[in-house]
This record gives structure tokens, C-alpha cells and sequence, in this order.
């Protein structure tokens, strides 16, 4: 766990040290104010969360399923959590926000709209959390990313500050209409979201200061939005000259690119969403309800096996119908776009610590529960991938039906082989008769963490097909090469 303190006590001198306008943030801003904000940030997730801190007050924004990070920033400070805001029931992880009220017998604050079935405390535009005499936490509706949605303004001595966009408003993007369903009528549904995140960007984000500092829920590699910049944070001017939200174009326009071109949606978004409506139960409650089974454990035939060992390790020796989703990187997204919220499934590691490592993620988008069994995998007489012998690789022969698991948007972006199969990861099982099994099926994706994902669940559905992992595939734009 990654954590930034952007704004440092200097004593209450009541003066921000002015971010530029035009001046994309990083890791760090001092200030000379009074308060501290600190960014907790789950990588696997690219989900930033934070503690506000004022006159030993502390308010927790959209926190991470794990609490102890709050409550030792707490502790480090000396100070009280008071709080936790919701901006709204996220997607793509679960958040401690029920465990931190029950624990800490502090409100939950969200939008009235939101209708949450644990006990909360509305916190609808225009109300605020005082922290001191001077700074407080003032709440604007700000919907589009989802009907219910709020963003958290912090003012000090009379100025606005720093806003909390949750995922309205994220760098270099807006967060996506597609992923709540609130009525019979998902496409009018999402028109309506879209002309809603027109109004929130025109009417709310843009009559903020240009220098007010822009703290989102989410960076690069989020799925709750299409096009996040790589940083991990903003200013409103920067985001009012960079980000095409700010263009001028009219709302039907504005709606037509935001509902164009959105990533899939992982299985286990809607569920996530109702799992944070009702609220996670306590995480380590929750984990100690876990089986852990012996080392190198036999599963019964047909059970789901998710192993999240190196691709390396995977493939010299691997268990029957497992699927290699690899602890590193987005598992916590893999695993959720790749086994149903209704399903089972063994969990395999390299070790103990990997093992622990892996749960934690597994806890993190809620799935903890779903875990049949947990056990430590190093055998070395288990099932065994055909090395692919990548040096005498000519793609002129066309020996290989080349299956590529990519994006669409990154296809159409960048060739890799002639007459090659497209077929993105997430849609994998669901077309497998596309694909023809009369050669050697050769996968590829743009690092090899996909292609390896891919290639054990073709081991797993075609048993008597060829099956050969060529990892990551760099070439030329549009010039499909052989691989060095």
C-alpha cells in the first residue's frame, strides 16, 4: 500500500502555497494551512482513497477494504476519525465503511439518493463536516458516473481548496455511464447519466478556482473510466484546458463521445455495487472463514482452480483445469471479469506469502467468501505447458492459428500477425467455436500477462488442442513482423 501526504500543518498560516492553473500535480504539494491530506493507493485497483486531518479530526474518503491504514494514520497523529463519505457505491472494490462505523461508532456519510441498507447519514449538497474553526468538507451533487453520486469540497479560512471527485471527475477523463443499472432501460438509462455528467462538468467542476486541487477515486489502469491520465492528481485549471470534458461542444455531442468506445465491464462490478450498498462485512472476520488446505491439494474433477503463480511456474507444472490469473498487476480485475460473483473457486499461490498476498487482493473486490479452498501449489509433477520455441518462429509460414486477446482499441491500434483471431480475454469463453483447432493455436496479448490467462483457460476447454503461449507481440504499427 502506497501512501502520499500531500498537504503538510505549517503552522495555520491560512495561505495555499498557489498550484498554477495549468500545473498537472504528482506526488506531493506542501501547503501553509491548516490541514493535512493524505492518499492511500491500492495499485492493484488504481483506487486512491484519503484521510483529511484538521485540529485532530479526521474524515476518511471512499476507503479501501482494509481499515488499519486509517486507523494508523490516525494514531501516528494523535487524532480522531470522525467519519467516513461515500461519493458513491463504487464498482470495482469493497470498501470498509460499514467496519469503520461499526467499529468506530462514527456516521457514514452519503447521498440520501444512494438508499444505503446500512445506517447512513445523508450528506447532500450543500451540507458540510466541520473539522475546525476554519476548515470543513462541503458536499456537491455531482452525478453522471452514477445517479447518486457526491463530490467533497474542502474549504479553508472562506476558500475552496481541494475537491474529492470520487469518480465524476477523474485526470484527463470522466468516470463512465454504463456501469449502474436502475432501470428496465439500460441504454436510456446511460443517455440520461451522460447528459447528467454534461451538467455536473459545465455546472459544478468548472465554476471551481482554477486552483483547486483535484483528488479523484481513480488513476491509469481504473475501468471506471476509458482514458485516465497517468498521475495522482490535478488542478481544475489544468483539468479545465486538458481534459475533454471542459471542450466546447453541446450536450448531444458531449453524450455521443462519452457512451462511444467504454471498456467491457467486469462480472463482478454489479455485484460490488451491492455489496457496498449493503456494506462488506468485517474483514478479518470475514478471512478467518477461509479453508486453508494442505499443500499441493488434489481439487475434485471440474472445480474451479484460480492459481496466481508466475506464468513460468504455471506452465512446468500445473493442475488440471486450473487457470493461471497471476497475482502481480490487475488480479483483483482479472479474477472479477474472469469468475462470476456466483462461483467457487480453489486458490492456489507459489508460497505462504504469496498466498496471504493474494487472499488480501481477493478480499479486495469482495470475493473472499467465494473461496472454496486456499493452498499452497510447488509440485513439480503436475501438468506441463510445450515450451514455444519463439527463435525459430517464422509467422510467414502460417503454422499457427494466432489467437490475439487484446482490446478491440488495441487492435485496431496496432496489428500483430496476418488472418490473426481477435478475441479480447474477457470475451474468451463465451467464443471459443471461433475458433478452429485444426493447428497449433498460438496466443498473444501486449505484455503476457493476458496471453497466459488465455492460454490456460484453452488448455482447460480444448484438452485436445494445441496450445502455445507467445507472450507479448511488439511490432511496428500496422506492420505485422516476426518476433525476435
Amino acid at each position: 500500500m502506497k501512501r502520499r501526504k500531500f498537504i503538510v500543518n505549517l503552522g495555520g498560516v491560512g495561505l495555499l502555497s498557489l498550484v498554477k492553473p495549468g500545473q498537472l500535480l504528482s506526488k506531493t504539494v506542501t501547503v501553509a494551512s491548516n490541514y493535512v491530506i493524505e492518499q492511500f493507493e491500492d495499485k492493484g485497483l488504481a483506487h486512491y482513497s484519503y484521510a483529511v486531518l484538521a485540529d485532530n479530526k479526521i474524515v476518511i474518503i471512499d476507503p479501501q477494504r482494509n481499515p488499519q491504514i486509517y486507523y494508523d494514520f490516525a494514531q501516528k497523529h494523535n487524532a480522531q476519525i470522525i467519519g467516513v463519505i461515500e461519493t458513491h457505491p463504487h464498482a470495482d472494490f469493497a470498501s470498509a465503511h460499514l467496519e469503520m462505523h461499526q467499529k468506530l461508532q462514527v456516521p457514514i456519510y452519503a447521498s440520501s439518493l444512494t438508499k444505503p441498507k446500512y445506517p447512513g447519514t445523508a450528506f447532500d449538497e450543500g451540507r458540510t463536516i466541520k473539522l475546525s474553526g476554519l476548515v470543513g468538507l462541503r458536499s456537491i451533487y455531482t452525478p453522471g458516473h452514477a445517479p447518486d453520486h457526491i463530490s467533497v469540497v474542502l474549504y479553508d479560512s472562506g476558500k475552496d481548496r481541494a475537491v474529492f471527485s470520487g469518480d465524476s471527475l477523474l485526470i484527463g477523463d470522466v468516470g463512465r455511464p454504463d456501469l449502474r443499472d436502475f432501470s428496465k432501460n439500460t441504454d436510456a438509462q446511460r443517455q440520461r447519466l451522460a447528459e447528467m455528467m454534461y451538467d455536473t462538468i459545465h455546472e459544478k467542476f468548472a465554476k471551481l478556482e482554477d486552483d483547486v486541487i483535484l483528488y479523484p477515486a481513480h488513476g491509469a489502469g481504473s475501468l471506471c473510466g476509458r482514458s485516465i491520465r497517468k498521475a495522482a492528481s490535478s488542478t481544475i485549471g489544468y483539468e479545465k484546458q486538458h481534459n475533454y470534458a471542459f471542450e466546447k461542444r453541446t450536450k448531444a455531442e458531449f453524450v455521443s463521445l462519452l457512451l462511444s468506445d467504454q471498456p467491457f465491464i467486469p462480472k463482478y462490478f454489479p455485484y460490488a455495487v451491492g455489496l457496498n450498498i449493503i456494506g462488506a462485512p468485517e474483514l478479518k472476520a470475514s478471512l478467518a472463514k477461509i479453508k486453508y488446505l494442505p499443500k499441493n491439494y488434489q481439487p475434485e474433477a471440474n472445480a474451479l482452480i484460480i492459481d496466481s503463480r508466475p506464468a513460468a511456474a504455471f506452465k512446468a507444472s500445473y493442475l488440471t483445469n486450473a487457470i493461471n490469473i497471476q497475482g502481480g498487476g490487475a488480479f483483483e480485475t482479472w479474477l472479477g471479469s474472469m469468475v462470476a460473483p456466483e462461483s467457487e473457486f480453489y486458490l492456489v499461490a507459489a508460497d505462504e506469502v504469496n498466498l496471504q498476498s493474494v487472499v488480501k487482493k481477493v478480499a479486495a473486490i469482495g470475493y473472499e467468501s467465494k473461496i472454496k479452498g486456499a493452498f499452497v501449489y510447488d509440485a513439480t509433477n503436475g501438468n506441463q505447458f510445450t515450451a514455444f520455441n519463439k527463435s525459430t518462429f517464422n509467422p510467414e509460414e502460417n503454422k499457427f492459428t494466432y489467437l490475439d486477446v487484446r482490446t478491440i482499441k488495441e487492435i485496431n491500434e496496432t496489428t500483430v500477425f496476418k488472418n490473426s483471431i481477435h478475441i479480447p480475454l474477457h470475451e474468451l469463453t463465451q467464443r471459443l467455436s471461433e475458433i478452429p483447432t485444426g493447428k497449433p493455436i498460438l496466443v498473444n496479448c501486449a505484455s503476457g500477462y493476458r496471453s497466459a490467462t488465455a492460454s490456460s483457460i484453452l488448455k482447460k476447454l480444448l484438452p485436445n488442442a494445441q496450445i502455445y503461449d507467445l507472450g507479448a507481440a511488439v511490432v511496428d504499427y500496422k506492420k505485422p513482423v516476426a518476433i525476435k
